[in-house]
C-alpha cells in the first residue's frame, strides 16, 4: 500500500502524525536563524539546500522544520521535506539488485529527494518482524539510532514492506549519493530523509549507505568479519563501487533476544 508519509505501525505505540512541538511565532514570510525556536536545534537550509557532513563528519546533525502550529506561513523556506518529493523518480528494474529507484532529472547537491516512509514500529514489533523473516526474505526494516545530549538512546523504528512510499526501492551502495537525516517537524518522531550528497545526473540511479554513515569510512574490525552465526543472515553487495565491501551493512540488535 502506497503511502507518501510514514504511519502508526501495527503496534500502535508511536504515531508519527501527532502534533507534539509548539509552532514558532515568526510573523515574518522567512524565519530567521538564531532568532526562530524551530532553526536553533539543529542544521538549516540554504535555499532548498541541506549542507552534506564533511569528511571530519560521520554522521548528519539533525533538522527542525517549521510546523503546523508555527505562524510563518506555507512559503517559509524551512518546510522543505515536508513538502514532499519535488523531483520525478522512476523505479526500474536492475540487473543484480532487484528493483532499483532512479531520478529522470538533475539533482543538485544538497537537494531533498524523499523519505524513507513506512510504518513507524515500537521495538518489540520490529524484533518480532525482523526474527520472523528467512534469509531469502528482503528486509526494508532500518534502525535509526539518535544519541541526545542527555546521553540517552532514541530509537526509531522505520519498516516499509506493507505501507511505504518510492524509499523502500532505494538501494544501498557503499559510495552513495544520497544521505539520510532525520527531519522532524511536528514531533520527536523524525521523518528519514533522504538529501543529495551530489549532483545527480537525470538517469542515474539513487542510493543510500544502509549503515547511515554519509561518506565511506573504514570498515570497524567487528564489521569486518562478523559471527559465524550471523553470517548465513548477511546479504552480498552488488554496489559496484571501488571500495566495496562485499557484504550489505548488518546491524544484528533487532535479531538478538532482549
Amino acid at each position: 500500500q502506497y503511502s507518501p508519509d510514514s504511519v502508526a505501525g501495527a503496534d500502535g505505540d508511536i504515531d508519527p502524525t501527532e502534533i507534539t512541538f509548539p509552532g514558532c511565532s515568526c510573523l515574518t514570510s522567512s524565519c530567521v536563524v538564531h532568532v526562530c525556536p524551530c532553526l536553533c536545534r539543529g542544521d538549516s537550509y540554504t535555499g532548498l539546500c541541506l549542507r552534506p557532513p564533511g569528511r571530519e563528519e560521520q554522521y548528519a546533525r539533525p533538522v527542525f522544520e517549521c510546523n503546523a502550529m508555527c505562524q510563518c506561513g506555507e512559503s517559509c523556506p524551512n518546510r522543505v521535506v515536508q513538502r514532499g518529493l519535488q523531483f520525478r523518480l522512476e523505479v526500474f528494474k536492475t540487473e543484480k539488485k532487484g528493483w532499483g529507484l532512479r531520478t529522470l532529472e538533475f539533482i543538485a547537491k544538497g537537494r531533498f529527494v524523499c523519505e524513507y516512509a513506512g510504518e513507524v514500529l515500537g521495538l518489540n514489533e520490529a524484533r518480532r518482524r525482523s526474527q520472523a523473516q528467512t534469509s531469502r526474505d528482503p528486509n526494508y526494516i532500518i534502525a535509526v539510532r539518535e544519541h541526545l545530549h542527555s546521553g540517552q538512546l532514541m530509537e526509531t523504528f522505520v519498516d516499509p514492506t506493507y505501507i511505504g512510499n518510492v524509499g523502500r526501492f532505494l538501494n544501498h551502495s557503499c559510495e552513495p549519493n544520497l544521505f539520510m537525516v532525520p527531519v522532524r517537524v511536528d514531533s520527536m518522531v523524525p521523518k528519514l530523509a533522504l538529501f543529495a550528497a551530489t549532483d545527480i545526473s537525470a538517469g542515474e540511479e539513487l542510493s543510500y549507505d544502509y549503515s547511515g554513515r554519509s561518506h565511506n569510512l573504514p570498515i570497524p574490525h567487528r564489521e569486518q568479519k562478523p559471527l559465524e552465526e550471523q553470517d548465513r543472515l548477511r546479504k552480498p553487495c552488488y554496489c559496484g563501487s571501488r571500495t566495496c565491501a562485499s557484504f550489505l551493512p548488518w546491524d544484528s540488535s533487532l535479531f538478538s533476544r532482549p
